[in-house]
């Protein structure tokens, strides 16, 4: 089968379509003939080798994938072979054939096409959680999202009308991504430079940030925390600047603000609460089935079209959810 393969750290020179072996499923796993694939930043910041994301090389990234069920391994129960599916693979959904937990494959409906589907395992569900769980989001909250113009960014923004509205503010790399950011949905976005602080502060009326969902790391933690409102969340969900983490804030600074910091990680929860995380995935599924949500993604034609679009991800300049057709 053909996959795509990253031979080691580095830009998209290390990054090749190869063939190898289809994998073949053990026990509570299934195997998926993969029709779509959707890219996440996880898959750029194990790219540029960050810590923590690759144990060796070569490594087959992506992991979110729509498709058919090509086997079953021992113990798989609720599943049959030909079933519509997504899945959340470990790693190696960029690829023909992917190898899933069953725990976290679940069925596609049948008015909710695959190529949109490939958008929800990690994309959807991540926002999803982000707001509902990680984030307790209440309805009338204001909400500020770091790197609103990517493919979580734009997936909040379709997702918080579903759960009771409130004002959602964004933040981009560059000043020119604004107003595609309130395209999508934003009541206001604003470029990540000096004036970032006084403009939320303006369009908060100075009351402050009740949720801030922030993919940075800790770059922007101390802005984080002079915005948020009085019982403000913080939650934490990446670090896609790729560099050094600082250490949480003193204790008697969120005793003060009566804040919260909070941690999200898609891969503990698919690791330690799959359970929790296939639940997120069949909600999203059913409100793409009812008509409720809709999720534009941007279609890429093949595997080889992968690493540039990696290259722009990489580079700030993509703009939402980008998905590969792999068959069909």
């Amino acid at each position: 089968m053909r996959a795509l393969v990253m031979t080691a750290p580095g830009g998209s020179d290390e990054s090749q379509v190869q063939e190898v072996e289809a994998p073949l499923p053990g026990p509570g796993e299934v195997t998926i003939d993969v029709a779509y694939a959707g890219l996440n930043f996880v898959d750029v910041m194990a790219r540029r080798g960050d810590a923590g994301y690759v144990q060796q090389w070569p490594y087959r990234p992506g992991k979110e994938v729509s498709g058919t069920v090509r086997a079953l391994g021992e113990g798989v129960t609720g599943l049959a072979v030909g079933d519509r599916v997504v899945a959340a693979p470990v790693g190696g959904g960029l690829a023909e054939v992917a190898i899933a937990p069953a725990a976290l494959t679940v069925p596609a409906p049948d008015g909710v096409p695959l190529r949109e589907a490939a958008a929800v395992p990690l994309g959807l569900a991540t926002a999803m959680l982000l707001l509902d769980d990680a984030g307790r989001f209440t309805p009338g909250d204001t909400v500020l999202v770091h790197s609103a113009g990517g493919g979580i960014g734009q997936a909040i923004a379709r997702l918080l009308p579903l759960l009771g509205g409130g004002t959602l503010i964004g933040t981009v790399g560059r000043p020119d991504k604004t107003a595609a950011a309130v395209a999508s949905g934003y009541d206001h976005a604003f470029a990540r430079d000096a004036t970032l602080a006084d403009s939320v502060r303006t369009a908060t009326a100075g009351r402050g940030v009740d949720l801030i969902l922030d993919p940075l790391g800790t770059e922007a933690l101390d802005l984080d925390l002079d915005l948020a409102a009085p019982g403000g969340r913080i939650v934490l969900f990446g670090n896609a600047g790729g560099g050094g983490l600082d250490a949480l804030p003193p204790l008697g600074r969120l005793m003060a603000g009566n804040l919260t910091v909070t941690g999200f990680s898609h891969r503990a929860l698919a690791a330690t609460a799959p359970d929790r995380l296939a639940r997120a995935i069949t909600r999203v599924l059913a409100l793409l089935a009812a008509g409720s949500l809709t999720t534009p993604v941007t279609e890429l034609a093949g595997l080889e079209a992968v690493p540039a679009a990696h290259d722009a991800m990489h580079d700030r300049r993509a703009l939402g959810k980008y998905v590969v057709r792999v068959r069909g």
